[in-house]
């Protein structure tokens, strides 16, 4: 499979290929027909699918309709006259947008867009800005709704909403240690993040008279989902059509901005479903091999303690996000991992350990979705950004990578900065 991939060939296509020759030379082709009739249906016939292609045309609208740079600009109001100001109101700009987006990759794309021309006129270090637009977009995955907890619950059946409730402290803690390494990084080189020019009165209550309906919807969707009001698939549709809704009545989303937004929600579904359905039939496969209770069992006699088990997924799990898509990592990765770790003692009922787990896989996948030699949004940042080596770039992450670190080690030291949340609201 690795070697598919490593010739181009699309990662759900790798798994498929792969999981079928296998399941056919432990099983039959008649076997692996029978599956496929009835399988791949009953696994796209599942309405909680659905939430996938509603939060990703949620983002979609949101990021053709101009509404992330009104999220930029109301940031740059109240943190922009500082050093380092603007890049800290780009981290708070992607928090608030990744309530909105739950894709990485949109929430980088977005922000390149509109924050990278004011950090150039400003005077911004180049890699500095890349690098922090980079890291940013991690938020549209650590911040709830994120597509990444949604298939990691259909994956390992657990609660979506109890997720989305575990990720929020998480998702809030990385943006705080993102403002402080930008506040450190600029301390120690002043030259890298020079500050901005006030804005007239005028213009701030302009801008943040902008924003307020676009933080009014994120906080109906993620408040409804803690709330209990609507299920995160109902979440999910409500917020489409606010946001629909919205980018009509300031006639920001014309017809050909609606059709961007339709192909694209239209074409990530697909390669998200593609990669679902490989990784279903790679599953069947391993589980016929029973590959994972074998290395449930080899695992639990090596005589580790349960962290240090858990210490040694994670170092495997940074090593393979640094060369890995971050969605096929994890559907590969789970069928041997998780039956590991809910046979670990950690002193959590299950249904907690698979939620803590899920945080910490979400953090490690924030990783490697900067860290080289792959770095998804890096390249996607350097795609904009064509006049900035990727070399900066990439040095301009390095210290956020540290604070990743930090924040991976403290969430799993201590499970209730997960966990909280969800023994309050459940």
């Amino acid at each position: 499979m690795l070697l598919l991939i490593a010739i181009r060939m699309p990662v759900g296509l790798s798994m498929l290929v792969t999981g079928a020759l296998g399941y056919v030379y432990l099983s039959s082709w008649p076997a692996f027909f029978a599956y496929m009739k009835a399988n791949p249906y009953h696994q796209f016939a599942n309405y909680t699918l659905s939430v996938i292609p509603l939060f990703i045309l949620m983002g979609a609208v949101a990021e053709r309709s101009g509404l992330s740079t009104d999220l930029f600009r109301a940031a740059g109001v109240a943190l922009g006259r500082l050093r380092g100001g603007l890049a800290m109101a780009l981290i708070g700009a992607c928090t608030a947008f990744g309530a909105i987006c739950g894709s990485s990759v949109a929430t980088t794309a977005t922000f390149a867009r509109s924050a990278l021309p004011e950090f150039r006129r400003i005077g911004y270090e180049p890699g500095f800005a890349t690098g922090t637009i980079a890291v940013g977009g991690t938020l549209g995955i650590l911040i709830p709704p994120s597509i990444i907890l949604v298939v990691y619950a259909i994956t390992t059946e657990q609660n979506i909403a109890k997720l989305f409730m575990a990720a929020l402290i998480p998702g809030l803690l990385a943006a705080t240690f993102y403002c402080i390494v930008i506040a450190l990084v600029v301390r120690a080189k002043p030259a890298l993040a020079p500050p901005a020019e006030p804005l007239a009165p005028a213009e701030r209550r302009a801008a943040i008279a902008a924003v307020w309906p676009t933080m009014l919807i994120a906080v109906i969707v993620v408040g409804g989902i803690y709330g209990g009001i609507f299920t995160p698939t109902e979440a999910a549709a409500v917020g489409a059509v606010a946001m629909l809704m919205l980018a009509l009545v300031r006639r920001r989303l014309g017809w050909a901005e609606f059709r961007d937004s339709i192909l694209q929600t239209a074409e990530t579904s697909a390669m998200i479903f593609i990669i679902l359905l490989g990784s279903e039939v790679f599953d069947a496969f391993l589980a016929l091999s029973r590959l994972p209770a074998d290395a449930a069992a080899l695992v639990g006699g090596l005589g580790l303690s349960p962290y240090a088990i858990i210490a040694i997924l994670m170092i495997f799990y940074i090593l393979l996000g640094a060369v890995m898509d971050e969605l096929a990592m994890i559907l590969l990765t789970l069928p041997v991992f998780f039956p590991i770790v809910q046979g670990l003692d950690l002193g959590l009922p299950p249904e907690e350990v698979a939620i803590w787990f899920g945080i910490l896989v979400l953090i490690v996948v924030g990783i490697g979705l900067t860290a080289p030699p792959i770095g998804l949004n890096v390249f996607v940042v350097s795609a904009i950004a064509r006049d900035v080596p990727i070399a900066k770039t990439y040095r301009g992450v390095l210290p956020f990578i540290g604070a990743d670190i930090l924040r991976l080690v403290l969430v799993a030291a201590f499970p209730a900065l997960a966990l909280w949340l969800v023994r309050l609201l459940s």
